[in-house]
């Protein structure tokens, strides 16, 4: 574990960043200070009422006395165990309040995040951060802070209580304490060290099982399941060892504690009877009581250096939280004064564009070219010459850093964001389907989109026969990723989203690349329907699919090489012929 994590518990900004989410719960916070002062006051009540009864009224044979000392101990007992479920109860209410709002700043953070986050994150690290590591700040609340405040609290009104009753029997039955400080520190120690182990572990599980889980074809497809089932084990190998340590230093210090506790119980007994001719009567509830004194004082010692390490790791946890939080590395959000138009004509500029993804790696140099309200224009190019990118800065999904992108002669940068997404309909490659039914994943959950549309775009590409025939139509459960469909389907029902969704830019991302050439013929015929009247990009490595667009765009290592029609750019015998001629040749070998 590294100095600045060592450091961390002690670190009080960052507990007082924890605290200030329980601002909008301060009654509830301060009440749950009230009952541990409450509680500690009521810890060393019981015995002491012992004491009195045994020396006074036991010893003199007051009956009636010794009923009514009784009975007020029920009461208290009764009173106390109720502070105690209230306490217990009103620490976790507060933590899983905390949790709830921290949880949800979290994941909107997320949500907004730059896209680079993602490509450099592993999800099951965030999977972590926003699942596993807030879990642990509420601990910081139900067995953390407060709790130890408690029986801190505790352990001081129990000694003070002690000392006042006899200081000297007091300090005869501490002896042992040295040997109870020395176990605490080493199992602090220990199990902090093997904790912080156990989290590092997890999110290193997490992110490998999420990574291969969904690159579980691949994994298949390449007979690598043995070669990863045995990363696996050592990751988990990691995670049991350090658990192990952790049980083996709670197996030591608790049977150190009960002998400690032992001890101290024998120097009580040793000490007052030795003069056991000479003792007074009036001495024997004081033996008790120090005996029930000493069995509160060591339940709360048994667990504090626990306490203290669920504490730390809370903190640990929470540094983790907020650095999700306070990356900046995100789209600022649209302006007060954002541009919202109610009709938005598809016109595109991209002026001078130079972007990337990595500094001093540039993905593209100069990007210039327009794009008329209602026209196609196909982006060709060899893989990586930077035909998704641009998809991706017309989105806006990444900021540029040099030059501008215009949609309806406006800087993409003072659109209001979700207009502008809203407008730019997109159908990629790779199509992600939500975990739910067909309708549920083609309108994305808006409750604005009537059946009667869903269906009318199913119907314009040719698809809303084959979803009655599903079990349950419509209500049909695609499962995650779409696991139950084929590509060529799950493709096709990405591009029935896009329909409902009425964009005035539309954007095909290889969107035919894989799909049969039945399927083909289906979107290309609703395609022509679509592109009417709207402006449309067409990526494609099939080039026959962007003979008709009215601009083609040849893109080479992220620089436009050639621009104009099919029949311009064939004459014109470049780049783009090329292409065409080297797609020619592979269909030949094929055949």
């Amino acid at each position: 574990m590294s100095t600045s994590e060592r450091k961390q518990f002690f670190d009080m900004a960052l507990l007082k960043r924890v605290l200030r989410f329980t601002d909008p719960y301060k009654g509830r916070f301060v009440q749950s200070l009230v009952l541990s002062v409450l509680l500690a006051a009521f810890s060393p009540v019981r015995p002491y009422l012992i004491q009195l009864t045994v020396d006074k009224y036991i010893t003199n044979q007051v009956a009636q006395m010794v009923i009514t000392i009784t009975i007020i101990q029920i009461g208290f007992l009764i009173l106390e165990t109720g502070m105690r479920f209230y306490f217990s109860y009103i620490t976790s209410w507060l933590g899983q309040r905390v949790v709830h709002d921290l949880r949800t700043r979290v994941y909107h953070k997320v949500l907004h995040l730059n896209l680079r986050q993602f490509d450099k994150t592993p999800i099951g690290t965030l999977t972590t951060r926003t699942v596993d590591d807030i879990e642990r700040v509420n601990d910081i609340f139900a067995d953390g802070l407060i709790p130890i405040l408690a029986d801190m609290l505790s352990i001081l009104c129990i000694l003070g209580i002690m000392f006042w009753t006899d200081w000297q029997l007091t300090l005869i039955c501490l002896i042992p304490f040295p040997i109870m400080i020395v176990a605490t520190y080493v199992f602090k120690e220990s199990v902090n060290k093997s904790f912080h182990t156990v989290r590092n572990a997890v999110s290193n599980l997490n992110a490998f099982v999420q990574e291969h889980l969904s690159g579980m074809q691949i994994v298949q497809a390449f007979a690598r399941e043995e070669k990863e089932y045995e990363k696996f084990k050592e990751i988990n190998k990691v995670h049991r060892d350090a658990n192990i340590k952790a049980i083996f230093a709670y197996s030591v210090f608790f049977p150190i504690v009960e002998i400690v506790l032992a001890l101290s119980v024998g120097l009580v007994v040793w000490w007052t009877s030795k003069e056991a001719l000479g003792l007074n009567e009036s001495q024997y509830g004081k033996v008790v009581a120090f005996i029930m004194y000493l069995n509160l004082l060591f339940r709360p010692l048994r667990i504090i250096a626990d306490k203290f390490n669920v504490l730390q790791m809370g903190i640990i946890a929470s540094d983790r939280v907020f650095k999700v939080l306070d990356n900046d590395d995100f789209i600022p959000p649209s302006p007060a004064n954002a541009f919202t138009p109610a009709e938005v004509k598809g016109k595109l500029d991209f002026d001078h564009v130079f972007f990337s993804y990595v500094e001093n790696t540039p993905v593209l140099k100069d990007v210039d070219f327009s794009v008329n309200p209602g026209e196609t224009v196909a982006i060709v190019g060899h893989t990586g010459s930077g035909k998704s990118t641009i998809i991706s800065l017309l989105n806006r999904l990444y900021d540029i850093q040099q030059g501008r992108i215009l949609v309806d002669d406006r800087d993409i940068k003072e659109w209001d964001l979700e207009t502008l997404r809203r407008n730019v309909g997109v159908v990629l490659q790779d199509v992600f389907l939500f975990a739910g039914s067909v309708r549920d994943n083609l309108t994305l959950r808006n409750p604005a989109i009537p059946q009667e549309r869903v269906e009318e775009a199913a119907r314009l590409i040719g698809m809303h026969d084959f979803i009655l025939q599903l079990p349950g139509g419509y209500d049909y459960n695609v499962m995650e990723r779409g696991a139950t469909l084929s590509l060529g389907q799950r493709q096709l029902l990405s591009f029935i989203r896009a329909l409902l969704y009425n964009p005035a830019i539309l954007i095909l991302d290889e969107a035919t690349s894989s799909i049969d050439t039945e399927s083909e013929q289906l979107i290309e015929r609703a395609i022509q329907k679509l592109i009417a009247g709207r402006t449309s990009i067409i990526i494609a490595h099939r080039l026959s699919t962007i003979q008709r667009a009215d601009k083609i765009i040849v893109l080479d290592k992220g620089e436009i090489k050639e621009m104009g029609s099919h029949a311009e750019l064939m004459a014109r015998g470049g780049f783009y012929r090329k292409l065409q001629e080297s797609q020619l040749e592979k269909k030949t070998i094929v055949v």
